[in-house]
């Protein structure tokens, strides 16, 4: 699972004196392990794409900081969010391009709205862009 890989990474930069690593990779974790016991107890199975979701939510707050950093002129606060952004993202999959998406959709039998949302939300959690489906969706 992606969240021992995870954990080894972390393991690695601590040995490294790697603090950058260590902050973002130790939120990570620890908001999955949150996760994972409330799943638990609702007597549910933590997955890679809990952990995906966990990864893209800290993206956003990442940026949402470093914006407030970038306003209040703390440039290297913002730099090292910068180098948190680039330990996660490459745990994230690979988006669907806009086309791959309208691919997808032109293959479908039902293309209203409601089936195309559950279908990219089945089949493409975490690989595609939801806002982006609904607008390619009400466009077709």
């Amino acid at each position: 699972m992606l969240i021992n890989e995870l954990e080894q990474v972390n393991i690695a930069a601590l040995k490294a004196h790697d603090q950058v690593t260590r902050a973002v990779l130790s939120v990570v974790i620890n908001r999955y392990r949150m996760n994972a016991i409330e799943l638990k107890s609702q007597g549910k199975e933590a997955t890679d794409a809990d952990l995906i979701k966990i990864i893209s939510k800290v993206i956003k707050e990442l940026d949402e900081e470093k914006e407030g950093n970038i306003k209040t002129g703390r440039v290297e606060a913002a730099q090292a969010i910068d180098k948190q952004k680039t330990v996660i993202e490459k745990y994230l999959p690979k988006m669907m391009s806009e086309d791959e998406i309208r691919a997808v959709i032109a293959k479908l039998e039902d293309k209203s709205i409601p089936s195309v949302m559950k279908h990219f939300k089945a089949n493409y959690d975490g690989q595609a862009d939801m806002a982006l489906v609904s607008k390619i969706a009400r466009g077709q």
